[in-house]
């Protein structure tokens, strides 16, 4: 490996074999240590062949206390897969085996840059970015920062993104921000769902998803939110889609009887939305 290369993400374990899953550590910009998952494509691509690493990518980021690792998050690469798409998989800061502390959304774009890019240096051309709950702000946010830039997605897809910060409208968002505001909050996040949560408030206050919308043309956009949703009502993604520019790439997909981001996403959604994903 080239000095270039370690400097922007250092591998570990990675297979000889050119078919098959790679894992690496890959580092953000701000020196935190992430851990990912490539797994090429295994469905034939349009033109019929099969494990190509020059076509779409697609990046996937979790919801806050998930990562690389969760059943969840396994089965949505297993389904967005099947569309002739490479899929990579990473834990945000403070969660699964990844380093330093979760900031809620905030710093974790350079953790989403981070697995971009790498999908970038494995030779794919096309790089779609699917996230949930915070992984569905992050998507947006990161999308509308490095937009024009080697990180920035070719396609985004938000699945129950919150439209700003510091909502309290709805019983489990008041034990979140239990948990991340108080000292025995964040220790149970430690303990009880292996996050690691930065104690120190935003400062600046990070750019608000629903700021971010406008900047992210003209790639496409695609918003996806359940009628069942427990922690975000409806207002959220109509807010989200509603702050589009006039013309812009953006769809609303309304999920009868969904409830809240990966966990609650069927396979049919997911195959909606690798199908999506890989052809916009």
């Amino acid at each position: 490996m080239s000095s270039e290369a370690e400097g922007r993400f250092h591998i570990l374990d990675v297979s000889s074999l050119t078919f098959g899953p790679r894992r690496a550590m890959l580092r953000t910009e701000d020196g935190v240590r992430i851990e990912a998952v490539y797994e090429p494509s295994y469905g034939p691509s349009s033109d019929g062949a099969t494990g190509t690493e020059t076509g779409t990518a697609i990046v996937v980021a979790h919801g806050f206390t998930g990562s690389a690792a969760r059943p969840a998050v396994r089965r949505a690469a297993q389904v967005l897969g099947r569309h002739a798409a490479a899929v990579v998989t990473f834990s945000f800061r403070g969660h699964g085996g990844s380093g330093g502390r979760s900031t809620l959304g905030d710093r974790e774009v350079l953790d989403l840059s981070a697995a971009v890019r790498w999908a970038r240096d494995l030779g794919h051309a096309r790089v779609a970015t699917v996230g949930f709950s915070m992984g569905g702000s992050v998507v947006l946010r990161q999308a509308a920062l490095a937009r024009g830039t080697d990180t920035g997605p070719d396609a985004v897809a938000a699945v129950s993104a919150p439209a700003r910060w510091y909502y309290r409208g709805t019983a489990p968002m008041r034990r979140l921000h239990w948990m991340v505001t108080r000292p025995a909050g964040r220790l149970v996040g430690r303990y009880g769902l292996r996050t690691r949560i930065d104690a120190r408030p935003w400062d600046p206050v990070p750019l608000p998803p629903v700021e971010a919308v406008p900047l992210i043309a003209p790639a496409p956009l695609l918003l996806v939110h359940g009628d069942r949703d427990p922690y975000f009502p409806l207002d959220h993604p109509r807010m989200l889609a509603a702050a589009a520019t006039d013309g812009a790439p953006v769809e609303l997909w309304l999920e009868p009887g969904m409830g809240h981001a990966e966990n609650a996403a069927g396979e049919e959604l997911l195959d909606r939305l690798g199908d999506w994903l890989t052809r916009r």
